[in-house]
């Protein structure tokens, strides 16, 4: 990409700080050996002080990415079978659900059927604190969405029972299998699954605002950079930066930490319904067709005040990876929300010429 080509993506930012009413985003854009960084806007707004390369911020669905790459691993090593049902690990843990028929494949790509536990907030808003078993009692007081394998849809409570079975098959904490088998051999040193119900982020970062997705212009900003990630956990709860996340995704689509035969497995995709537009689904990762008709791979993740994309070529010599530390932006932006903003931006990055030509003034 050519410094015309970042000109492009700082511009975008810019637009997006100006028109969506953001308080800050930042964007590393890797091509080989060579990285671009941009910023608009603040990571704090009360010091206004700038976003910074080494920022972190939490990352949610895209640590469901990192969960997957484990559970391969482990695959590999034939500690566990993709065709494992989930009571072979976790005996009698998902009543009311078949676990004797829903396999860990089922899970990791979205197709088991099992209720997604975010989506009854009642039911979370009663405890103070949310172990993963919790979690699962949660969904499983709700009906099947589908049989398994009949359908698609996407389930925070399939990646809870996947760190569960992970921690069951290793005798090990997720977050240590994490950091032992991804974080260290790939020097990730922001990138981190909090433990328990530690509300901090270590080290450098942003400042995180929601609206609490109240749609009014003038709604309330809270200030979330401190939340409980235990309600999200191996579905959401790890803490990154943009430049390990490129390293992960770089390292990850270029064959370099999940073994062939398991590579092969999560990039074989399934359609997906009611989620992100022109997307299919693998297991933890995700391909996406772009307006340019360019399809890139990786993953997004949304959580209260900050949303994230990270996307690249199939073999992962080009990247981009993007944070907003807002999950709103404003109606006369031209955007419905900051994923619009993220599709614009893989649009400046992989097609950056039809982007100048059709969408910036």
């Amino acid at each position: 990409m050519n410094h015309s080509d970042h000109a492009a993506v700082q511009r975008l930012l810019d637009r997006a700080v100006a028109q969506g009413c953001l308080p800050g985003i930042l964007a590393e854009v890797r091509d080989g050996d060579q990285r671009w960084f941009g910023t608009a806007g603040v990571a704090d707004t009360a010091t206004a002080r700038e976003r910074s390369a080494q920022d972190r911020f939490r990352i949610g669905s895209i640590t469901k990415t990192f969960v997957a790459t484990v559970m391969l691993q482990l695959v590999a090593e034939g500690t566990l079978s993709l065709d494992d049902p989930v009571d072979k690990w976790l005996p009698d843990l998902v009543h009311g659900h078949d676990g004797g028929k829903v396999t860990c494949r089922q899970l990791l790509n979205h197709t088991s059927g099992i209720f997604n536990y975010t989506e009854d907030r009642d039911a979370l808003n009663r405890h103070e604190t949310h172990t993963p078993e919790l979690l699962v009692r949660i969904a499983t007081s709700h009906p099947v969405t589908f049989p398994p394998g009949t359908g698609w849809g996407y389930s925070n409570t399939n990646y809870v029972l996947a760190g569960l079975i992970t921690e069951r098959a290793t005798g090990r904490a997720l977050a240590e299998e994490i950091d032992q088998r991804i974080s260290r051999p790939l020097g990730l040193a922001g990138t981190y699954l909090p433990h328990g119900s530690d509300p901090s982020i270590r080290g450098p970062h942003s400042r995180h605002y929601t609206k609490m997705f109240r749609p009014e212009p003038d709604a309330p900003v809270f200030d979330v950079t401190e939340l409980d990630p235990s309600l999200f956990w191996a579905a959401g709860g790890m803490i990154s930066t943009a430049a390990d996340l490129n390293r992960f995704f770089g390292a990850l689509l270029g064959g370099q930490v999940v073994a062939a035969a398991q590579q092969r497995d999560m990039f074989s995709t399934v359609p997906t319904h009611e989620w992100l537009p022109d997307a299919a689904y693998g297991l933890g990762v995700s391909s996406l067709r772009l307006p340019c008709g360019a399809t890139v791979w990786g993953m997004g993740g949304a959580l209260f005040g900050s949303w994230s994309y990270s996307y690249g070529t199939r073999d992962g010599e080009h990247m981009v990876t993007t944070n907003v530390n807002g999950d709103w932006v404003d109606d006369d932006s031209g955007w419905d929300d900051p994923i619009g903003v993220f599709t614009d931006l893989l649009q400046a990055k992989f097609s950056p010429d039809d982007f100048l030509t059709l969408h910036l003034p």
